[in-house]
């Protein structure tokens, strides 16, 4: 509580984080350029408070109402990080608990089940055919939720993101590091040959 005009009034800050892990979160989210613009805006709304920032100024910072902010602050001190996700329709999504995000991140670092492998005796197999050969957002949230985390792609998405989890690109077969593999020679010809550019 403040003194102003004579009056105590009440003053809403962000708690502090619980641990490094959340500072670290939201630290990463409040700069992220490819998370939706909505989560950065709510992570910034905490990191001003962190840094001393009161409610009015966070909301001339960032062009919002002062509503939104009180909103934001609340949510966050009631649920931390997850409290700044959508709550979304009345059907609303449960929680991921912290457990549930450490399997997806997991899964992330693990070995797609549709990807070709060399198996001891010399052939490549894979060891689930009719799986993704490659981790996408839309086959880890199918993965995930087949192990009962009910997580959906833009969820995904966000725990990647706020892990600070980078994509690979994926790699063509045409490089394999295989000494006995011959790379295809120039592709066919094309059946209509083009038409040479003339100058108009």
């Amino acid at each position: 509580m403040v003194l102003e005009g004579g009056c105590w009034t009440m003053v809403l800050r962000a708690r502090p984080g619980r641990d490094e892990d959340e500072r670290t979160v939201v630290r990463r989210l409040s700069q992220a350029r490819k998370a939706p613009r909505d989560a950065v805006m709510r992570a910034r709304m905490i990191e001003l408070s962190w840094s001393g920032l009161r409610v009015p100024a966070i909301a001339v910072e960032l062009d919002c109402s002062q509503k939104t902010v009180r909103c934001w602050l609340h949510r966050f001190n009631r649920s931390g990080v997850q409290g700044l996700d959508d709550l979304g329709g009345q059907g609303r999504k449960r929680r991921i608990t912290e457990e549930e995000r450490s399997r997806i991140i997991l899964l992330v670092k693990s070995v797609p089940p549709g990807r070709l492998r060399w198996e001891p005796v010399g052939e490549l197999r894979a060891f689930d055919e009719s799986g993704p050969a490659e981790w996408t957002l839309d086959s880890l949230a199918a993965a995930a939720r087949t192990e009962g985390i009910e997580v959906s792609r833009s969820q995904v998405r966000r725990i990647l993101l706020a892990e600070g989890v980078r994509w690979r690109r994926t790699r063509s077969w045409t490089r394999s590091k295989d000494l006995d593999f011959v790379p295809k020679g120039r592709g066919s010809s094309a059946s209509t040959p083009v038409r040479p550019t003339t100058r108009r």
